[in-house]
Order: C-alpha cells, then sequence, then structure tokens
C-alpha cells in the first residue's frame, strides 16, 4: 500500500489535485502497485471516481442528518470514497472515538489507517483490528529525516507490535520519507507500505517522485 496524504498543501489546490491524481493513476497501472491517495476534504468530490483509491484525511463519529460541518463515513461511502486515515498526529482523536470509527468503517467496508506516534500505541490500536497501523513519530514529519534511517528500531518494534495482535492488520511506515531508498529500508525493517506527505506533494516533479517510490515497493 502506497498512501500520500496531500494534507492543504496549497501545491495541489484546487485544479491541481486532477493533475495529480492522474499522475499517481498512471504510475499505479505502470507498476501494478497500489496507491491511494487523500485529498483536502474539501477536494475528495473532484477526484472520487478515479481509477484509484481515494481516501479522507479524517472522519467524524457523528451520525448522519443534522450534524453540520461533520465528515461522515456513511456520506463518504456513498460518493465512492474507499476510506479514511484516522487520528493523523495532526488531528488527534480519543481512543473511544477511534475504536468506534474503526467498527464503523469495518461495517461500511471501507478501510481504515489509524495513525500512531509510537510503538505502544501501534500495540494497542492493532488490536482494534484495522486495515493500517500508519507509524509516524510527530517530530519527524516533514522533517525530510526519514523515520526509516533516523530511528529504525521503531518501525522494527512496531512490526512486532502490531503482529502481536495476531489479526489482519498490516504495517505502514511515515514520517519524513523523501527517497526511494527511504522507501526501501521500511520495507526491509517489516513494513507493508508507506504514507507520505509533503515528501512527494511539494517535490517539482510528481511523476519522477512517485515512481521512484514506486518502484521501491515493487
Amino acid at each position: 500500500m502506497f498512501v500520500i496524504n496531500c494534507k492543504n498543501y496549497e501545491e495541489i489546490s484546487g485544479d491541481k489535485i486532477i493533475k495529480f491524481v492522474k499522475t499517481a493513476e498512471k504510475i499505479s497501472k505502470k507498476f501494478k502497485i497500489k496507491i491511494a491517495i487523500c485529498p483536502p476534504q474539501h477536494l475528495i468530490g473532484v477526484v472520487a471516481t478515479s481509477s484509484i483509491p481515494i481516501f479522507a484525511q479524517h472522519v467524524d463519529n457523528s451520525k448522519v442528518g443534522s450534524t453540520t460541518g461533520f465528515v461522515i463515513p456513511e456520506l463518504l461511502k456513498k460518493s465512492k470514497v474507499n476510506g479514511s486515515l484516522i487520528n493523523h498526529s495532526e488531528h488527534r482523536i480519543t481512543s473511544k472515538e477511534i475504536q468506534k470509527l474503526v467498527l464503523k468503517l469495518k461495517d461500511l467496508k471501507m478501510t481504515s489507517i489509524v495513525c500512531v506516534k509510537d510503538v505502544a500505541e501501534a500495540k494497542k490500536y492493532a488490536k482494534l483490528n484495522p486495515d493500517y497501523i500508519a507509524i509516524e513519530p510527530p517530530e519527524l514529519i516533514g522533517s525530510g529525516k526519514a523515520v526509516s534511517t533516523e530511528r529504525p528500531e521503531l518501525i522494527t518494534e512496531a512490526t512486532i507490535a502490531v503482529k502481536s495482535a495476531q489479526n489482519n492488520t498490516k504495517l505502514l511506515c511515515g514520517a519524513g520519507i523523501v527517497s526511494g531508498k527511504d522507501v526501501s529500508k521500511a520495507v526491509e525493517l517489516g513494513s507493508k507500505g508507506i504514507l507520505v506527505a509533503s515528501g512527494i506533494i511539494k517535490a517539482k516533479n510528481w511523476d519522477k517522485i512517485i515512481s521512484e517510490f514506486a518502484k521501491a515497493l515493487v
């Protein structure tokens, strides 16, 4: 799994998101690798019908109906959205909310990616059986210093923690990944994929950098 979180970067604002998703679609087909995009929330509908998975950056544990301003999984599902990040380091939520959202997405047959900051959280939330646990030390996010090289033991320990849940949850590695070398190292250490953001979105050549990462995952 290769997940790209667009956050709210200006580089993919407006119609730029369409060009970005089309680039990812092309590379996904070329390398036969699953690439998922998390566009800004207000742009989800613009790209939701693409041929690659589109995930929300966040969802709320709120009901369908009179819940102004909340992002509701049930309505995302009807808009062809495939899943969501949960508990990203820039949008942390409570343990109770995480548990309810993992269950809700599972009921809706949507992909859940629970973001965690350390091994203890990886072990705790893997027991909920989300599709993925994404480990991202907050201090390395956007730093250009990859967790796979700065703190390789974190990926190894997180892999063991996720496996200890004895379910279908897989580990993704995030934070500071900026090269194919970083990706290869993460996979070598036990990660089943990557969650990246600025390392790709802010690159001058999207085709080149996405291809580099994809090759490292094949």
